[in-house]
């Protein structure tokens, strides 16, 4: 008989990694759209100097955003279902 608490384990484990890919993919975003906005903002004669604590926030979203991309990819979980005998 398999044991339930490993498995719930396991599926827990999955789960938080699918929750963790996912808020990578949603703060990439982010700070995808905020360069952009900047981007646009420049284009209209806002100055670097003006927009650089709004570009210092991109770039440390997307410093976090890296950090827990690599945790991810470092504990990728169990690669099956494990069964015990």
């Amino acid at each position: 008989m398999p044991n339930a608490t490993l498995a719930e384990d396991i599926e827990q484990v999955r789960r938080t990694k699918g929750v963790i890919e996912s808020a990578t993919v949603v703060i990439l975003g982010f700070a995808a759209r905020v360069d952009a906005a900047i981007a646009q903002a420049m284009a209209n004669g806002a100055t670097a100097e003006e927009l650089a604590p709004l570009s210092q926030v991109v770039d440390e979203t997307e410093a976090a955003a890296n950090q827990l991309a690599a945790a991810v990819a470092q504990n990728p979980g169990p690669p099956g279902p494990v069964t015990t005998g």
